[in-house]
């Protein structure tokens, strides 16, 4: 469907699929290295994400940030983050069923083009969305699924953290473990 990213890019920043569409200020398409091994996952935009146009960049964003920083990771050089749902849903409230299928495209032409060997579903809505709708980021957390070709991991979303400090080392733990399968699997992302 899309073969190029700056076909995909132009044509999903005059996306009007879904409501969310006419009350963005910036679409969050995405951010990181275009060919990486490792690509996050959000649900969606919130406030500064929306205002900046690029996702994780809010007080949930710093924290996703040392985080990846403590496995040498980056979001400029060595992975690729996005989100489910590319325009910010009002209030910051959970994406509806129908604005996560009106993006669904989106998503699947990033993953395809970039091709990762490992993604990591930011939170609850990622993970049920891409992993399983069953899926328990309380329960399930550090657990690499393997699907469509992917290994899959859930984890807890940053602003999660943020409100129960207590899930930190677990969380922390989840990175961990995402560094010692990357460096099984992944021969670019460390170099």
């Amino acid at each position: 469907m899309y073969e190029s990213w700056e076909t995909i890019k132009s044509e999903c920043f005059e996306c009007r699929r879904c409501p969310l569409g006419e009350t963005r200020t910036n679409l969050v398409f995405g951010v990181g290295n275009e060919n990486a091994e490792v690509m996050f996952i959000g649900e969606g935009p919130g406030e500064q994400e929306d205002l900046q146009g690029e996702p994780f960049v809010g007080r949930s964003g710093q924290l996703l940030d040392k985080y990846l920083a403590a496995v040498d990771l980056d979001r400029h050089s060595n992975i690729y983050i996005a989100n489910i749902v590319k325009c910010r849903p009002p209030h910051n409230r959970d994406p509806k069923e129908d604005e996560q299928e009106a993006c669904m495209d989106w998503l699947k032409a990033q993953t395809r083009l970039i091709h990762p060997k490992i993604i990591v579903c930011l939170g609850r809505i990622a993970a049920q969305k891409l992993i399983s709708p069953d899926f328990r980021v309380t329960r399930q957390h550090g657990e690499f699924i393997e699907k469509k070709g992917f290994l899959m991991m859930g984890t807890f979303h940053p602003s999660a953290l943020l409100r129960n400090p207590a899930q930190k080392p677990d969380a922390f733990e989840d990175f961990i473990a995402l560094r010692e399968k990357i460096k099984e699997i992944c021969a670019h992302t460390y170099k």
